[in-house]
């Protein structure tokens, strides 16, 4: 019960710590998988691939943020994550 606790209260801290800008960012993100999904593009290992890239963005965004700060540094290496993910997503869509 702890755990649960403490995962819930860790992803709701990420979730505040995150700007507009990447909230934004992931939800187009995960549009654009779900379309690939919908339409056949992208087949389920495909996804899972995707999914397993995408928590490891998440998990840096949350050690990014456990001091309470997160820097320029760790900012712009969560950026390139995400810019990964992108052109991941676009290569196994039209691949």
């Amino acid at each position: 019960m702890k755990f649960v606790f403490a995962l819930i209260l860790a992803l709701s801290f990420v979730a505040h710590a995150q700007t507009a800008r990447e909230q934004r960012r992931n939800a187009r993100q995960e549009k654009r998988e779900a379309q690939g999904v919908a339409n056949g593009s992208l087949t389920s290992q495909e996804q899972a691939n995707i999914n397993a890239g995408q928590q490891k963005v998440e998990q840096a965004e949350t050690a990014a943020a456990a001091d309470g700060t997160v820097s320029k540094k760790e900012k712009a290496k969560i950026e390139r994550m995400q810019d990964r993910q992108s052109r991941k997503i676009y290569r196994k869509k039209h691949n």
